[in-house]
């Protein structure tokens, strides 16, 4: 289903962890071309009767919050809630949490706007065709299958455009600033590598009552009460997710406030040592950091991870390609003669070094090294696959140019010290980042200028 597989299109959060991964830029929420102007004369056109205007609900900045986008995305939101089984908060809470997540995201493309981050057109498709692919349909019945929905395919594009220039934004004053030194990961690797404990996973739940950075004593006052209040409740038994949904400021509010699974020195620093003690279930007591008052909760754990096998083939290939002089043809009949030359016992390396046009491999007799054969172009490692140890393939074409490719062998690889080098290097990236981005995200909200209609 596309909208539950892909409901972080609707999320709009003030910070996210993406990234992501988060490429490189498009257009700021203001329409690129202004509509045409009334003539100078022309009288007001009433609206149709039975027709209400859309009203603003909040201005900021020099931008607008419309009603009608405070009312789309409390329904988007409503039905992500339902069919996670979570209780609905109030309807005016909730309004006040989206219209509040719909303030700060104004305020972030504000000011992506000013940066000049975009997305075009071509690459919102590139996205919007994974998203296709992803749930087996073809990019031309998307906007049939969303429709079949009852989501818009013109508010779906717009919803992802701005998630990814938010997602640039992010990785530009967030997550491109956080530095992890070689020593820390390996030290990461190493504690994972040699005690079980350290390959346990925790999943918990964060509630956070934020507290501005201008805060005057009678708010820091209020916020105090607010947050033992919530603790007490959480404490009672009350559901956490419900709480959270309708009483955090934290990005993840509207998810019930999971941050997902992390290892416990991964964790948000605030509580990376009190949840291995922790049993499933408990809470911790009211936490204050730079961002303000925090509670945990540990939802789930899970144990140790199995080993990581990946298939990989070692080839080596020399690499031709056309030019003004030799055609393809010329080509291909170069590299043909080339094949026979190496079965009646020339060197393929030596060759390879002084014929391949593939200048990184060349200098290695065209050596490929060890590698899984997702990591080539499909039409390469067809060919790598369909071939026996030492065997040497006929000349074929990719989309680089003319090969004939050697396979050299296969090997299962255990790429778990791989897998857990990169998953240190993610978690203790988005461990920091999880507190900078609120932190950041609430040092915007409290810059900006915000009216509530």
């Amino acid at each position: 289903m596309i909208y539950k597989s892909f409901s972080a299109l609707f999320l709009l959060l003030a910070g996210a962890v993406a990234m992501a991964q988060n490429a490189p830029p498009a257009a700021p929420a203001t329409p690129t071309t202004a509509p045409a102007p009334a003539p100078v004369a022309a009288p007001p056109v009433a609206p149709p009767r039975g027709v209400s205007l859309d009203r603003v609900v909040a201005v900021v900045n020099d931008g607008i919050v419309l009603q009608s986008s405070l009312d789309r995305q409390v329904q988007v939101v409503s039905g992500r809630l339902q069919q996670a089984g979570q209780q609905m908060p109030p309807r005016d809470i909730l309004r006040q949490q989206v219209l509040e997540r719909l303030i700060v995201q104004e305020i972030q493309m504000q000011r992506a706007a000013r940066l000049g981050i975009k997305v075009s057109d071509e690459q919102l498709n590139e996205t919007l065709t994974e998203v296709a692919q992803r749930n087996n349909v073809r990019f031309s019945d998307l906007p049939a299958a969303l429709e079949q929905q009852g989501i818009d395919y013109r508010s779906y594009r717009e919803e992802m455009r701005r998630e990814m220039i938010l997602g640039q934004l992010r990785q530009r004053d967030v997550y491109s600033r956080i530095y992890v030194s070689p020593r820390e990961l390996e030290q990461c690797v190493a504690r994972t590598q040699s005690s079980p404990e350290e390959t346990k996973e925790y999943e918990v739940a964060h509630i956070l009552i934020s507290v501005p950075s201008s805060a005057t004593p009678e708010q820091i006052e209020e916020r105090t009460a607010r947050a033992q209040g919530v603790h007490e409740r959480a404490q009672r038994g009350e559901d956490f997710a419900d709480l959270a949904v309708a009483y955090s400021d934290g990005a993840t509010a509207l998810e019930g406030g999971k941050v997902g699974w992390r290892k416990a020195n991964l964790l948000p620093s605030a509580v990376a040592d009190l949840v291995p003690g922790m049993k499933k279930g408990d809470v911790t007591e009211v936490i204050r950091t730079p961002s303000g008052f925090n509670i945990f909760k540990l939802v789930d754990v899970r144990g140790a991870e199995q080993a990581a096998l990946v298939a990989q083939v070692h080839a080596r290939h020399i690499l031709m390609l056309p030019t003004a002089v030799e055609d393809e043809e010329t080509v291909r009949q170069k590299l043909s003669r080339i094949r026979e030359r190496v079965l009646k016992g020339e060197d393929f390396a030596a060759i390879a070094s002084v014929s391949s046009a593939d200048k990184g491999s060349a200098t290695r007799g065209g050596d490929l090294g060890w590698a899984s054969p997702a990591s080539f172009a499909p039409d390469f490692a067809r060919e790598v696959d369909a071939l026996e140890i030492n065997q040497i393939s006929q000349p074929f074409k990719t989309q680089f140019g003319w090969h004939i490719v050697q396979l050299l062998g296969r090997r299962d690889y255990d790429a778990s010290t791989d897998v857990t080098r990169n998953k240190c290097l993610t978690q203790l990236r988005e461990a920091r980042a999880e507190e900078e981005t609120e932190i950041w995200a609430r040092r915007l909200r409290d810059e900006a200028y915000v009216e509530y209609r």
